[in-house]
């Protein structure tokens, strides 16, 4: 069977030439007669693969060097009760809401200590960002929080919002390397690599190495402090290998392809394409509004909920898979992440123009 076009919001679409590379190497890793999936993670040829998946990250994003990278296990959401445990000094923190995952992230950190809400957008159903150029800060306040591009809703952060003087923490997992960032904004960028970037099963952490400290907060176990797997490089048990080996040959891909400043203007292009048409359509219409949209992922509905039954099961039926919109909101919703070719979304365009010819 031919290959889909897989528009999943997560576990994603892949680089087709990584998934090749893996499929070649998969009983014998470069000549060490074994495949990643076995080797032991004390190895040599292992060693080899995470610290070169972590020099190309660093190469991907410039990272300075007073920020480790962390390649870690438990998703984002783990990364929602570490983020408090380990950086809570004063037990304030605060959060800006713009979806189910920021949501989630505020309430976690809610059973650790003072978390605010300062700024929410769910009183038009997350469907843009808020003005966040002069929040009501606290002082005493250890960090200030974002989801910087909201998986579900489609929306994205096109300013980083004024924190004051506090650290930034931020949730990156669906916008993960789709175009540049300065790290050095941030105080702990951290996303699950099951978007943008890789397998499901690991998350990446880069974080300020000021922040890693022993002064966590009482009870934080062993595993979830930011020391424990900094001072051993990521290996204080055994890490997620395979998952980090997959990442690390996306790294390399997207530096074959020109780096981050020729993915942002490829992934523009793309997002384009699907935003021109649906600004036009008059079947379709996308839910967010236009200053706050995402390049990564596009929400869609015809505004009838059997008609978008309908589209959907065609669209399976056509080699167009995984475009339900989230349960919690449903409708349709488009991933167009890094991997996703621009024809992909060309012929899902036209696709769509076509359905709407049809049931006009």
């Amino acid at each position: 069977m031919a290959r889909v076009y897989n528009f999943s919001a997560g576990p994603a679409v892949l680089p087709e030439e990584v998934l090749k590379e893996a499929a070649a190497e998969m009983l014998d890793y470069q000549g060490s007669g074994q495949s990643v999936m076995e080797m032991s993670h004390r190895s040599k040829v292992f060693d080899k693969i995470i610290k070169d998946a972590e020099q190309d990250l660093r190469d991907l994003l410039n990272i300075p060097d007073n920020y480790k990278v962390l390649f870690l296990q438990g998703g984002a959401h783990l990364q929602f009760a570490m983020i408090p445990m380990n950086l809570m000094k004063n037990k304030v923190a605060d959060y800006i809401v713009t979806g189910q995952w920021a949501k989630r992230a505020f309430k976690e950190a809610q059973k650790f200590g003072d978390a605010k809400c300062i700024a929410s957008s769910e009183d038009k159903t997350f469907s843009y960002i808020p003005d966040c150029s002069d929040l009501p800060i606290d002082e005493n306040a250890d960090y200030v929080y974002i989801c910087e591009n909201n998986t579900i809703y489609g929306t994205k952060f096109k300013t980083l919002p004024n924190t004051k003087g506090k650290d930034l923490v931020a949730d990156v997992s669906s916008c993960f390397l789709s175009e540049p960032m300065d790290v050095s904004k941030y105080a702990v960028i951290y996303g699950g690599a099951q978007k943008n970037i890789g397998p499901a099963g690991v998350v990446i952490v880069i974080i300020r190495e000021d922040l890693i400290t022993e002064d966590v907060l009482p009870g934080t176990p062993t595993m979830l402090q930011y020391k424990t797997h900094a001072d051993n490089d990521s290996l204080y048990n055994t890490p997620p290998c395979y998952g980090i080996y997959i990442c690390g040959k996306v790294f390399k891909w997207l530096k074959k392809q020109g780096g981050l400043e020729a993915m942002k203007a490829y992934n523009e292009k793309k997002a384009a394409i699907l935003y021109d048409f649906l600004d036009q359509s008059k079947l379709f219409k996308g839910t967010v509004e236009k200053n706050s949209r995402s390049l990564m992922n596009v929400p869609f509905v015809t505004g009838d909920a059997d008609m978008d039954a309908k589209f959907i099961k065609e669209a399976t039926e056509a080699g167009f898979v995984n475009l339900k919109g989230h349960r919690s909101v449903g409708g349709m919703r488009a991933s167009i992440y890094n991997a996703m070719p621009i024809e992909g979304v060309e012929k899902l365009v036209a696709f769509m123009k076509k359905f709407e010819e049809e049931n006009a």
